[in-house]
C-alpha cells in the first residue's frame, strides 16, 4: 500500500507559489504511514525506487506547467510522527521550511532506513524504569535535537 501511496503523490495537485508559501506546504505536503507487517514486507529499494519515479513525474509536471524557478522535491522521516513525509516546494534544498536543524542529502536509503527500521510505533527505546533521581535535584537542559536527513531533489528547471 505504501508504494501506491508514494505514486500517487506525483498526481496529487501541486502548487508552486513562491510568494505563499504556506499555499504551497498545505496543497504539496505528504503523509505516509505503513503498519508493521507492511514495512516488514517492503524493502529499502523498494521505497527508494518509489520515491524517486514520483521525484521524476514531479520534475515532469514542473515542466510542463512552464514554472521557470527553483523547486524541491525532499523526503523526510519524521520519528514521533512515525511517518515517512514528502513535499514539493518551490525553493532550493538549504531553504526547507523546517523548524529545526536538517541536512540536505542525496542519499534516500538512509531516510528510508529509518522509517522501516522502526517495528514498533509509539515504543520508547529508554529503559521503562520509573527516575529514582530526588526531583528537587537540579537537571541539566534538554540537549538541543541533532539535525536530520532530508533527502532532497531538484524538479525545477533552475537547479537549487
Amino acid at each position: 500500500m505504501l508504494l501506491t501511496w508514494i505514486a500517487e503523490v506525483a498526481d496529487e495537485p501541486l502548487v508552486l507559489e513562491p510568494t505563499d508559501r504556506r499555499v504551497e506546504w498545505e496543497t504539496n505536503t505528504w503523509w505516509l504511514s505503513a503498519e508493521d507487517e507492511d514495512r516488514r514486507a517492503l524493502s529499502v529499494s523498494e521505497v527508494v525506487a518509489a520515491f524517486e519515479r514520483t521525484a521524476e513525474g514531479i520534475r515532469l509536471r514542473i515542466r510542463e506547467m512552464g514554472f521557470a524557478g527553483v523547486a524541491t522535491f525532499y523526503v523526510w522521516y519524521d520519528e514521533q510522527a512515525e511517518q515517512l513525509r514528502c513535499s514539493t516546494g518551490s525553493v532550493a534544498s538549504d531553504e526547507l521550511p523546517f523548524g529545526g536543524a536538517y541536512v540536505p542529502s542525496d542519499d534516500l536509503r538512509t531516510v528510508v532506513e529509518g522509517f522501516l527500521s522502526d517495528q514498533e510505533p509509539g515504543v520508547d527505546a529508554r529503559s521503562d524504569l520509573e527516575d529514582e533521581h530526588d526531583q528537587s535535584e537540579q537537571t541539566a537542559p534538554e540537549p538541543e535535537a541533532a539535525p536530520f536527513p532530508v533527502w532532497v531533489r531538484s524538479v525545477g528547471p533552475v537547479s537549487a
